[in-house]
């Protein structure tokens, strides 16, 4: 298996597409259909990668990542949005402690390589919050 990821994105289908070239490629996926629901089942099912809309009724992506990052137990967790953002969204999706941004529609191949490249990063953050990408293994917190 190549890791558990909560997908997070209130379009049905978008979690369906998602789900499928992530479970074709050994991913194990858990979804959800806003941030409130994800915020709930974060410590249950103990995901390596959380990705996360922007627009989400009751609690969107940046507002969820940042809730994501003032936990403890969760702060280090990748968090990649996936999400049509504006310049201003991904500012301050940094900002919130987001790692990675792909934009819609994005290609599978480039959602496959992202959500692995999260899962395989090893280390606390850098300076800048974000972690190094790429690197094998993960430490667990």
């Amino acid at each position: 298996m190549s890791g558990r990821v909560l997908v997070v994105d209130d379009n049905k289908v978008i979690r369906q597409l998602i789900r499928v070239n992530l479970e074709l490629e050994g991913f194990e996926v858990v979804t959800a259909a806003d941030g409130v629901e994800a915020l709930d089942i974060v410590h249950r099912v103990c995901p390596d990668v959380v990705t996360l809309d922007v627009v989400m009724p009751r609690l969107d992506g940046l507002r969820t990542a940042a809730r994501l990052r003032e936990d403890p137990r969760t702060a280090h967790l990748p968090v990649a949005i996936i999400s049509a953002c504006t310049q201003h969204e991904v500012e301050s999706g940094f900002a919130a402690g987001v790692d990675a941004f792909l934009a819609k529609p994005f290609e599978p191949a480039e959602l496959v390589r992202l959500v692995r490249q999260l899962v395989h990063r090893e280390g606390p953050p850098s300076a800048d919050g974000r972690h190094e990408a790429g690197q094998a293994g993960r430490t667990v917190g």
